[in-house]
This record gives C-alpha cells, structure tokens and sequence, in this order.
C-alpha cells in the first residue's frame, strides 16, 4: 500500500460519522462472507443518528435505531450451517449481500509465518490448482498500524479458488481445507497477519499496562525513541542524500556502490510499537461472530521469553474479554526448529521462547501444534505448511469439534530420579512413545553443577529412562532444548513431543525486557 493511499484509508477507517445518509457496514460484511453458526450473530453499522435500521436473513428480521453517535449493533438469531443466503441492511438507503454462508469462522494471526502466502508453500503449483472450495471463503485484512483503535479495516471477502488462494496464508487455508472436508460446514478464514511483527504489536494499551513488570520497559524505550525520531530521521537523510551521490558517481563510470543503502529509523507508526497491530488490525474485526483463533508469531520476541510468559497470555485473554465471546478456542504454534545444529548442549532462547508458548497451555481453551520436526535450518520460513495446518486442524478436531483422536505429541508430566537415573512421564501418550529411528536423540542431563552432557534415553514401560555415565547424581533432564535440535521422540499418532526442560533455572532470557 501506497503512503497516500495509507493516508486516505486511516482518514476513513477514523471518520467519526458517516459523511453521507447512508446506512453502512464494515467491510467483514460483504459478498461471500461467512457467518458464524451456532451463536447470536452480531451485525453492526453506521447510518444517521436516530435513523431505523432492519436486517434481514432467511427468515430472520431484525430492527433497530442508530445511536445519537451514529452508530448502531443487532443479533441475528443463531443458525445452523448452510447458504447461500441473502443478508439485506435496510434504511435510508438498502444494502443486499449475496452468496452469504452460515459456518465456522477462524481469525488467523501472526507474523511473516501466519502470512506466509501458498504460492510460497511446499507444492505449491499442484496445491492452487487444486484449491477449488467453493464453501471456504478467505478474508485478507490489508496492513494498518495506527495509534487508537480504527472502527473498520480494509478487504473482502473472495470464495477460494486457484487465484484468490495462491496470495492467502497457508497456514489458514491448510487448516480450512482439513476441517470443510471433516466438518462439513462452510468454512471462513480471516488472516490478520504482519510479518517481523513483535507480540506486543498486537495486544490493547490497556491490557498492556495491566502487566507493568512486562509493559514498562516497551514503553520507556518507545517514549525515548519517539523522542529521537526527528534527529535520527534528519541523520538519515543527510546519509541516504551521500549514499545516493555516491552511487550515482559509481554508477556514472559503470561501477556499483559496494556499501548498504542507509536504514531509516523506525517509525513512531511502526507496526513494532505497542498495540499499533490490535488497533489497527484486531480492534475493527469486534464483535464479528468467530468460532476461534488461529496465532503464529514468536520470532520477534525469542530474545525476550520471559517476558513473552505475561506477553502471551496477556494478549489471549485481552482478545477474549474485548471479544465478548467468552473463552473461544485459541490455537497456536509452537516455533518449528531453524539455525544450524549446535554440537554440544547449548542455552536457547526459541527453546525458551517455546516454553513460554507452551506455559499458554495453563489457559482454558487453548492448543498447541508442536512443529519442532518440519522447520528448515537455514530458513525461518519453513515451506512445509500443510502439516502446521494439518496439526492445528487436528486440535481443532479435538477440541472443538469433539472428534476422540489424538491431537497433541507427548507433553513431560513429571519425573522421577531412580539413582543415578531419570524417569520421565508424559501426557498425550497416544499409542505409546517412540522413537522415530534406532535410538532416542535430544536428552540432556545435568547434576547440582547445573552443567549439561547428553545422554542416553531408553523407552520403559511408556516412560523415558534417562542416564549418563558422567552424571552419577542426576537432578535435571532437558529435551529438544536448542533453536535446532536433533530429536525424534513421537507417540503411536506420529506427532512430536514438544521441547522441554525438568529444571526451572534461570535461562539467558530471563532478565531481558
């Protein structure tokens, strides 16, 4: 998007009134959209002050009068799924959608790997041409970043295909796909995503400042870059000014400038700040009926874990309580391995971003897909999407939908210290644990010293066995606890078990805010 274009869109999106009679909706409400079953559907608008407003669905009719503000909010009656219908908003003026379904609606968030395009995805020329789901309708929220909460966003609904999928998220579409073709119903998928994008970004001031020991320190390095952000950008302009002279007297005599175009200081807009994402992005999407949410982000904030613990949780429950929908279902991924393999047992902060994901888990109504078996070493996008949406969909299933499979990989419960070994015990041990190859990888174990060895793993009794000979009185075990481990614990389902560690010893990122 263009920067005037930007312009003229939060010009819309803030206009405190309708600047015409009209009755209006948000842009969620168009052709195509899908509508959440099974509950009181909101739909909601502006129009004059005191203007009498009626929707119409089905059989349904529903009458209400705008606010002195303008604004005005009804519920159509709970549906099962089905459609196409018309929705019909009548006042001044009438407003008709058409090829309106009644289905489950995920919102789908994140970073660069929630937006993550299927064009860009594992097999992706047969997976467009294939994508031919008339009932999964796909909603992309253009980027905006703004400093107080928008009332709308930008986009539309398209039903999918081979040209509206091939520039949707992935993940999402991965995820429809699985539960249209289980579930049977209508499928809408919302992709709210930023890539490079930290936590922070997309959680409310207010639910931020209610977590000072975690907000605090975000908001005195914004408040001391803000006030920097005029010097720094004069900085950079008198460099970019040189950087661009010199190119162009390189480029004069046929050479190339062999040094980086200067780097603009971030923006006080930026999508990093503090809420900018929620406001911008999340806000205007409530009170949309949704099933659930899907959320994969996690790479901006490693190198602050700890603080990722009161981050993350924080963000769930302030998009639950602003919602208005109770505790709705919240999904995520667990960071997938990236980097090369480190030789010996190493500290990690995705490792300690991943337990901090996985601490979400103390959240009613939230699941997991552990992905540390299909990530890519040199590439923090790993093209193997169809499986995070495979594993997402399986929680769902679950979960959700009441499907009794197994849905997660071995989660540790506890241990046991038999001598001068470890005995570990684990939920979600469907089928029994196994090692995927001849012996099991990825355990470490330390004494009192706190220092780390590998170790031999040994499968008894549906339990892990875990011993060194160089640590006769063992007091701690750790699995899969490096940005890229080798590790090949699964279950009878053939889902990994997530990385974890026995020990609650400070980790590299436990003062870091």
């Amino acid at each position: 998007m263009t920067r005037i274009r930007k312009a003229i869109v939060a010009l819309v999106l803030f206009l405190p009134c309708p600047l015409v009679a009209d009755v209006s909706l948000p842009a969620l409400f168009s052709d195509n959209m899908v509508l959440q079953r099974q509950i009181a559907m909101p739909v909601w608008g502006r129009a004059n002050a005191d203007e009498v407003i009626t929707v119409e669905l089905d059989t349904q009719r529903v009458t209400t009068t705008a606010d002195k503000g303008g604004t005005w909010l009804i519920h159509l009656s709970p549906m099962d799924a089905g459609g196409p219908y018309q929705l019909t908003v009548r006042g001044n003026n009438v407003i008709v959608l058409k090829n309106v379904m009644v289905g489950e609606v995920w919102v789908c968030s994140g970073q660069s790997n929630m937006a993550w395009p299927v064009r860009r995805s594992q097999n992706a020329e047969a997976e467009i041409a294939a994508a031919n789901f008339p009932n999964i309708r796909l909603f992309t929220v253009e980027r905006m970043a703004v400093q107080r909460p928008a009332q709308d966003v930008a986009g539309t609904w398209r039903v999918c295909d081979s040209e509206s999928v091939a520039n949707f998220s992935a993940v999402a579409y991965f995820f429809g796909r699985r539960l249209h073709k289980t579930q049977h119903v209508p499928i809408g998928l919302i992709n709210t995503s930023w890539g490079g994008t930290p936590v922070e970004a997309w959680t409310a001031l207010p639910a931020l400042q209610a977590m000072p020991d975690a907000y605090l320190p975000l908001a005195q390095r914004w408040t001391e870059h803000i006030a920097a952000y005029p010097q720094a950008s004069a900085r950079f302009q008198n460099r970019l000014a040189m950087w661009r002279a010199k190119s162009d007297s390189l480029k004069a005599i046929g050479q190339t400038i062999k040094t980086r175009r200067p780097r603009a200081p971030r923006n006080p807009n930026s999508p990093h700040r503090p809420s900018m994402l929620y406001n911008g992005m999340i806000a205007p999407l409530i009170p949309y009926g949704i099933r659930g949410a899907l959320w994969y982000q996690g790479e901006s904030n490693a190198g602050r874990a700890y603080q990722y613990r009161a981050l993350f949780l924080g963000m769930i429950q302030n998009w639950r309580a602003n919602w208005g929908q109770g505790a709705f279902p919240f999904l995520f991924v667990q960071l997938a391995n990236f980097r090369p393999h480190k030789e010996n047992p190493e500290e990690s902060t995705w490792a300690e971003l991943r337990e901090a994901q996985q601490m979400a888990l103390s959240l009613p109504n939230t699941g997991m897909a552990v992905t540390i078996d299909i990530g890519e070493a040199d590439d923090i996008h790993p093209r193997n999407k169809q499986d995070v949406g495979l594993r997402l969909a399986l929680v769902a299933e679950s979960q959700v939908y009441g499907a009794d499979r197994a849905y997660s990989g071995p989660i540790y419960r506890t241990m046991v210290v038999e001598g001068a070994k470890i005995r570990l015990h684990f939920d979600h041990a469907h089928g029994g644990l196994k090692a995927k190859g001849k012996a099991l990888k990825g355990f470490a174990i330390a004494g009192q010293d706190r220092k780390f060895v590998w170790a031999t793993a040994t499968l008894e009794n549906n339990s892990v066995v875990v011993y060194s000979k160089d640590v006769p009185q063992p007091v701690a075990v750790r699995y899969a606890w490096a940005d890229n481990p080798s590790c090949n614990l699964y279950n009878g389902a053939d889902l990994p078990a997530s990385p974890f560690r026995t020990d609650d010893w400070p980790g590299i990122t436990a003062d870091r805010r």
